[in-house]
C-alpha cells in the first residue's frame, strides 16, 4: 500500500511540475508549483521525515509560494489567453522527461553495494567505505540529537550566514517588486 501511495505521489509530483513548466499565467504556475511542494510533502511523511514534510508545507508551500503570489499580483501581470505555450515548448518538455526515463532507467538496478564496487575499481579510491561514512556521521548525530537538534545546529552554525544572505535576498525582491509597481501605478 506504501508503495502505490508512492508511485501515486510521485507522479502527482511529475505532472504539476511539468503543469507549472508548461503554464503560461503566473498565476498558475504558482499554484501548480504548491501542488507539486505538497506532493513531495507526502512523499516526505511516506519516507518518515516529518519534520521535513512539515517544513516544506510550511515554508515552501506556505511562505515562499504566498510571497511568490504576493510579488505576481502586485506586479500585475496579465495572463495570457491559452495556458499551455506552444508546440516548441511542450516538445522541449517532452524530450526532457524522455532523457530524465533514460536517466531513471540506467540508475534501477543501481545499489550501494554496487556504488561501492564501482568506485572501489576507480584508482583514486583506495576505501570505497569512506565514501558513506559522511552519511554514517549524520545518522549517529541525528540520533544523538533528534531530529530537530540535527538540522537546527548545521543551520544556526554552519550555515547561518548563508541562510540570513537569503532572507536578505528575498527580501530585496520584495521591495525590488515594490518599487516596479509604484513606477507603474
Amino acid at each position: 500500500m506504501t508503495e502505490a501511495v508512492f508511485y501515486f505521489l510521485g507522479a502527482c509530483a511529475i505532472v504539476t511540475a511539468a503543469l507549472c513548466v508548461l503554464s503560461r499565467s503566473p498565476m498558475a504556475a504558482v499554484l501548480w508549483l504548491v501542488g507539486t511542494m505538497l506532493s513531495l510533502a507526502g512523499i516526505y511523511v511516506l519516507l518518515n521525515a516529518e519534520f521535513v514534510a512539515a517544513i516544506q508545507v510550511l515554508v515552501y508551500a506556505g511562505a515562499v509560494m504566498v510571497l511568490f503570489l504576493f510579488v505576481i499580483m502586485l506586479l500585475n501581470l496579465g495572463s495570457a489567453k491559452s495556458d499551455l505555450r506552444g508546440p516548441s515548448s511542450v516538445a522541449a518538455a517532452v524530450v526532457i522527461a524522455g532523457l530524465l526515463l533514460v536517466e531513471l532507467a540506467a540508475l534501477w538496478n543501481y545499489s550501494p553495494e554496487r556504488l561501492a564496487a564501482e568506485v572501489a575499481q576507480s584508482p583514486a579510491m583506495s576505501d570505497p567505505a569512506s565514501i558513506f561514512t559522511a552519511g554514517e556521521l549524520a545518522r549517529q548525530e541525528t540520533a544523538a540529537r533528534g531530529v530537530i537538534g540535527g538540522v537546527a545546529a548545521p543551520l544556526f552554525q554552519t550555515y547561518l550566514v548563508p541562510f540570513e544572505i537569503t532572507s536578505i535576498l528575498l527580501l530585496a525582491a520584495i521591495v525590488g517588486a515594490v518599487v516596479l509597481a509604484k513606477r507603474r501605478i
